[in-house]
Parts: C-alpha cells; structure tokens; sequence
C-alpha cells in the first residue's frame, strides 16, 4: 500500500530515541547487582548477587521490591541493547534509502510523454479516484418516492442513508451508493461498497432501517444468507447498522465501524476528501500497490 517509508522510519527513529534515553535515565535509579533465578518442582527461587556477594536467597514476601528492581533493570538492559541496535540500522537505512522512488518516475516526465506512459503502479488516491468514477448502472427510484440528497447531491433512500453516506465523505472513506452485485444468481444493490484503501478490500454496508416491518426483515436474513454464501462474511467485509421506529440510528455507532473496519490506516496514510483525492497523488514519495482495481463493485 501507500506506505512513506522515510517518514515511517523516521517515526520509528524518534520513539527508539526517547526510549534510549528514559531507558538510560531509569537505569540510574536501579540498585547495584542482579538476580539470579533457580526452579525447583515448580517453584521459583531468587537470588541476589553482584561483584562480591553471590547467591544470596532473597524471600520473596520479604524482598520482593528488591527482586523487582533487579528484574525491571535486566529486562530494560535487554531492551537497550536492541533498541540501539535497531536506531543504529534506520540510520543506516535512511542514509542508504533513495530520495526518489521508482514509482515517482511518471510524476517526473513531461506531459507530452505522460499521456503515453502507462504508470507501473498507482498512488491511493489516484487509485480511489478511478474506483469511484467508474461508471455503474443504480437501482431505479420508484415514482413519488422521497427524495433524499447526500452532500455531494446523489440521491439516496432515507434520511439515515443520507446520513451514512455524508459520514463516509466527511472521513474521506471512497464508496458507491447501490451499486449492483451479482450474489449467487441474484443480483442485489448493497446500500454501500466501501473502499478500504489501508488493503484496498472492497466492504459492503447494509443500512436496515425498517426492523419495525416483519416482511422487511425476513428481506434482510435472506439478503444475509446470500452474501454468506458468496464469501461475503459479516465482520470481515460485511457490516450493518439497524434502526426502529422507536430507537433511531446511533452514528457512534456507524463511527466506530468506520474506525475499526473502514479505515485501518494510520494518520499518515490517510486519504483526503473526495473532491482532493487526485491533488496530492505527485506531492507525496511513496510506494503504492500494484495497479489493479478490485474485481467487484
């Protein structure tokens, strides 16, 4: 995926840093010696020793803050080691590492070559942004049906739906409203395909927001079955979210999918809104994943 690897390293070299230096600030702090531990029928003995006294048993009801200290030093030691270890290779690296790419070649030609040149891999936005442009044919609206607008002024079904898809824009999430599915021999229009850019899965989102009707409902456990049985499995790329006439759709509720399945990306991978998702493609060196889009909507 879209990963900067400079800067990541860079991450990666300011926290190994700070834990040098707490490590080394702590270890002041430790007393003198280490611990030594025998193990008899299952039962652990400690014992103390340092340059002049060795082996000398310590109770653990008795000297148990010691027998702390001394373990917390030697596990911190250990840590140290490594965490030097690995500082001094990112350095390595970044001294190493090139400041231009291979995927930042096509970024550098002149236009002129641009429009002949096809790109061995494409960056996440650019990547989302055909995804969410390539065309798809709706469900029909019914005649005298409500109309319900998103943000972007695509209509939807419901206020709740509006609701969904204006979260899903907000969070920079690419997605399609109702876009056909062929699931088994039937082909249905799930109310959201999701775009995960941290993998680039597709997911799919159901809205029920009839669970007062009982013909509705039996609608939704079939439709549930179908996508089971086309591998579509709930929690890994498919999600819902209910309402009632009495207990209306929560949004936290809707956050917390976006958080945990929707996005899985960290701060630094984030896709914009969808009217910049192309703007900043050339201002980031990256590598990006192979150039295919998903096989389904």
């Amino acid at each position: 995926m879209a990963i900067d690897f400079r800067k990541e390293l860079n991450a990666r070299l300011d926290l190994l840093t700070k834990s040098i230096e707490d490590i080394e600030k702590k270890s002041k702090s430790f007393p003198e010696g280490w611990i030594n531990i025998r193990c008899r029928n299952g039962r652990f003995y400690y014992y103390f020793a340092d340059a002049d006294d060795k082996d000398r048993y310590l109770a653990p009801k008795d000297d148990a803050s010691l027998i702390g200290q001394l373990i917390q030093k030697d596990y911190l030691n250990k840590v140290l080691k490594d965490a030097k270890t690995e500082r001094a290779a990112i350095l390595k690296m970044l001294r190493l590492y090139p400041g231009t790419v291979a995927e930042d070649v096509y970024d550098s030609l002149p236009e002129g070559r641009k429009q002949y040149a096809t790109p061995i891999n494409i960056c996440d936005e650019a990547f989302a942004q055909k995804w969410m442009q390539t065309p798809y044919k709706r469900k029909p609206f019914k005649k005298g049906a409500p109309v319900f607008t998103t943000i972007k002024g695509e209509r939807v079904r419901s206020k709740s739906e509006a609701m969904i898809a204006d979260r899903l824009f907000a969070r920079g999430i690419p997605y399609r409203y109702e876009c056909p599915l062929k699931v088994g021999k039937k082909v249905i229009h799930p109310d959201f395909t999701v775009l995960r850019m941290s993998d680039r899965k597709i997911l799919y989102h159901e809205h029920c927001g009839k669970m007062d009707d009982e013909e509705y409902k039996e609608d939704m456990v079939e439709r549930a079955n179908g996508y089971s049985e086309a591998g579509i499995i709930l929690g890994d790329r498919l999600f819902y979210t209910f309402e009632s006439e009495k207990t209306p759709l929560d949004m936290r509720t809707f956050e917390r999918i976006i958080d945990t399945h929707f996005r899985q990306v960290r701060p630094e991978r984030i896709i914009g809104t969808h009217s910049g998702l192309a703007s900043s493609c050339s201002m980031r060196k990256r590598h990006a994943a192979p150039h295919k889009m998903p096989s389904s909507c």
